[in-house]
């Protein structure tokens, strides 16, 4: 039997119709279209599916989509402001931090959680905020680049 959930959504209420054992990642791709978040392992242990969920990066292949009652889900689709990018997408770019891009949806969610909790982490508060996310194409250096590169702007500021 089918439940509705109430939730935001990349930063819209929504109101929505899912069964009780979906998981939210199947949700966001096949309901909402939402498509950066990639099916990687569905065990939790690759992070190609990590989000954002009220604060906190998650493995979306984990949590079932009436988990998300009440919650503010983030994708990287919200993460853009129109058709400015978020600083960090910019510094992943300006970095060559990604090469298939299977991972990077992933790995740019959880360095934003990082962010948007400690905007000045250390080097190793970015390796370990990874760590659940894997890439199969390059190494992380780049991509720990890019985000040092953000906290390094953040201060500046």
């Amino acid at each position: 039997m089918k439940q509705v959930i109430n939730f935001t959504l990349n930063g819209e209420k929504v109101t929505h119709l899912t069964e009780p054992g979906r998981t939210l990642l199947r949700m966001l791709r096949d309901d909402f279209d939402l498509t950066g978040a990639k099916e990687g392992c569905a065990a939790g242990e690759c992070g190609a599916c990590t989000i954002i969920v009220d604060g906190k990066p998650v493995n979306s292949c984990l949590m079932l989509g009436i988990e998300a009652d009440g919650k503010e889900v983030l994708t990287i689709e919200g993460l853009s402001n129109g058709t400015e990018l978020d600083e960090l997408q910019v510094s992943f770019i300006e970095n060559a931090a990604l090469q298939c891009g299977f991972c990077t949806p992933g790995m740019i969610m959880s360095g934003k959680a990082l962010l948007n909790e400690n905007p000045t982490p250390s080097e190793d508060e970015v390796k370990k905020a990874l760590s659940g996310n894997l890439c199969r194409c390059t190494g992380y250096k780049k991509i720990v680049d890019a985000v040092m590169q953000v906290a390094d702007n953040n201060k500046v500021k």
